[in-house]
């Protein structure tokens, strides 16, 4: 059987509302993320919590020793579920993650949290390129909206432009309804 572990990418204080960088659709995402959580513990799985630490006090948001980059309190880990600090996009790069997911034997991971565009996009392609077996809940993911080239891009349709490729290239994109179902009938 194949050993699986959830990952959930920067779920923090500053995406939700009040937070310095407040997504659309971050309190549904973690709520999803949640009950990703309890499935996963359920199971006995491997959990590992990813938090983004900027590197300056003056960074836009995730501010070192702030409550805006403590891990937000739907998804707070449990003793002994561990938690890597991460400045870079990639939750492997500078943390030590993959070697965590290799003593765990873990091949599959799934993939929740935010923002989509940046973080859960980046992982999700590392993973992949590094041989797991990739599963990203949508649902279970928040994005933001930008602008680029005077053109405003909503965020929902940011996180589908960023979900589409993930889908057609590095694993499956499902939702948590999905992930639920899967497992009860395994």
């Amino acid at each position: 059987m194949t050993k699986t572990a959830l990952i959930l990418i920067d779920i923090q204080n500053d995406y939700f509302d009040g937070g310095l960088m407040a997504l659309d659709g971050m309190d549904a995402a973690a709520a999803n993320a949640a009950r990703l959580l309890a499935g996963a513990r359920a199971r006995r799985e491997p959990v590992f919590h990813i938090r983004h630490i900027a590197r300056s006090d003056n960074a836009p948001f995730f501010r070192p020793g702030t409550a805006g980059s403590e891990i937000h309190a739907t998804v707070r880990p449990d003793r002994g579920e561990a938690v890597f600090e991460k400045n870079r996009p990639n939750s492997f790069v500078g943390t030590g993650l993959y070697a965590a997911l290799r003593k765990a034997g873990v091949e599959r991971i799934i993939l929740c949290g935010a923002m989509s565009q940046m973080c859960v996009d980046a992982t999700a392609r590392a993973a992949a390129d590094m041989g797991f077996a990739v599963t990203v809940v949508a649902d279970a993911c928040a994005a933001a909206s930008v602008t680029y080239g005077g053109v405003s891009v909503p965020s929902e349709h940011v996180h589908a432009a960023i979900m589409a490729p993930l889908a057609a290239s590095y694993g499956n994109v499902v939702t948590t309804d999905d992930i639920e179902n899967d497992r009860r009938a395994a």
